[in-house]
């Protein structure tokens, strides 16, 4: 019978067998997780909103978009920290599961003081780019420099969750996230309404909140028998070790930038066929980050099988995994875009009640439905990559990708394919993602497993 691993209550992985009730318990709750973010982006904006000031609104939405480009670019640390622990986890290795948490800690506290150091020529650069108003400005301002003290917190939060996560306790990320989106909704209801401290209330919510969620996160790990400040300093400074974990974060954390820059591309690209087409996007890009919330589910669960199945030696086990994810992942991919296109033009109508905004979502509607379908094997695969550290092959399939994404939208523009050419060559790019992804995977299996662990690159080429 083929085996994988999961985390026992303290924290020593358990083999159990890889099956779909497994996958499915896995990724549910981080399901659940993911959709608690954007309750708390509506929450705060709803809160400002009834100050009835538009110029604070606009700066809580500024600022999440800056904060959001800010943090997701360290993404990286948690599935970076997934990946290293699902396979010290799989090893039965308690210390080096502690070793990797007490790196990322380490790592996380230090590039969130960075942040806060570098708040100012931060603040000056998106300043500049957002182009906003004065009084938008001023808010946001206000905003930014509270929140800006949370980083090292923020980044503390995402090496704990990677850790919990790469255990495959996903129970406790639920947790982890729930507590911490909670705390945030229900200080900002104090800060902002009761203590009418406006956005500087919801900056210092934001900022108490991701303390909280450190505090809370140590206590579950030490829960689960993890010591991280009990490593040594001089372990925690490993050359090795640490170039190891530096270049997992420096390979996931490119294929990030990537991916946000075709995204960017995406967006730009549509804001110059005018107001309309603009708005059409986004509204029909809701469609595509909901179906994100259930696909990333699924990446978690591969990243833990996955990793755990190459920490404990288990090709089988490890084929299973990466199979049963690959075709849960597909079957909700497929399940999402068949509701997308059955009660698109409803979800459509009920965002916004402009008449030409509504029409032209219609138009594209069917390529944005299939999105969630298309991504759904990029999604599985950059699970399995990252739970079996194949992160330096990730990355340069992402370039190969995305250099097909801009030959794709120069030949659409040539074309004259206006704005179905933007949708069908974001299609492109991740249906190139996924196949590539799926080719190079057979081969990066054969290597993780024919070689010996001592020897191999657990990076892959």
């Amino acid at each position: 019978m083929s085996l994988t691993a999961t985390a026992d209550p303290n924290g020593i992985a358990t083999p159990t067998p890889a099956t779909s009730r497994r996958i499915l318990a896995l990724a549910l709750p981080m399901t659940l997780a993911n959709v608690t973010t954007p309750l708390l982006g509506f929450v705060g904006a709803a809160v400002i909103g009834r100050l009835g000031d538009a110029a604070l609104l606009g700066a809580m939405a500024l600022g999440a978009v800056v904060f959001d480009a800010i943090f997701w670019s360290f993404g990286s640390l948690r599935m970076a920290t997934a990946g290293l622990t699902a396979q010290a986890a799989g090893a039965r290795d308690s210390a080096e599961i502690d070793r990797i948490l007490a790196r990322s800690l380490a790592a996380g506290i230090l590039v969130g003081l960075v942040i806060v150091a570098a708040q100012v020529p931060i603040a000056t650069g998106a300043f500049a780019l957002s182009g906003a108003s004065p009084a938008v400005i001023a808010g946001l301002a206000t905003y930014f420099h509270i929140r800006i003290f949370a980083a090292p917190f923020t980044l503390a939060n995402y090496a704990i969750l990677g850790s919990v996560l790469g255990r495959g306790r996903t129970d406790l990320g639920l947790l982890l996230q729930v507590a911490i989106n909670l705390a945030n909704i229900v200080l900002t209801l104090i800060l902002v309404l009761w203590a009418n401290l406006s956005v500087a209330g919801a900056g210092m919510a934001t900022l108490v909140a991701e303390a909280a969620g450190t505090g809370i996160g140590l206590v579950l790990l030490a829960r689960l028998g993890s010591r991280p400040f009990a490593v040594p300093f001089a372990v925690i400074r490993d050359p090795l070790a640490l170039a190891r974990m530096l270049s997992v974060n420096a390979d996931v954390m490119i294929r990030t930038l990537l991916l946000v820059g075709a995204i960017a591309l995406f967006s730009a690209l549509g804001a110059r066929s005018g107001d309309v087409i603009l708005a059409a996007n986004a509204v029909l890009w809701n469609l595509f980050l909901i179906g994100g919330f259930f696909l990333d589910g699924f990446a978690t669960a591969a990243e833990t099988l996955c990793g755990q199945a190459v920490g404990a030696r288990d090709e089988a086990g490890f084929r299973r995994a990466a199979r049963l994810s690959v075709i849960w992942c597909v079957a909700f991919g497929l399940a999402v875009a068949t509701l997308f296109l059955a009660f698109g033009a409803a979800f459509i109508d009920t965002v916004t009640t402009s008449p030409e905004v509504r029409e032209t979502a219609r138009a594209y509607l069917a390529p944005a439905a299939l999105a969630p379908l298309v991504a759904s094997v990029p999604f599985a695969f950059d699970g399995i990559y990252i739970g079996s550290t194949w992160t330096r092959a990730m990355r340069n399939l992402m370039i190969a990708a995305t250099g097909v994404y801009a030959v794709a939208i120069g030949i659409a523009h040539t074309a004259g394919f206006g704005n179905m050419g933007l949708w069908l060559s974001f299609l492109i790019l991740l249906a190139a993602r996924g196949a590539s992804q799926a080719l190079a995977y057979p081969g990066l299996a054969r290597r993780t497993f024919d070689t010996a662990p001592a020897a191999r690159d657990v990076r892959a080429p």
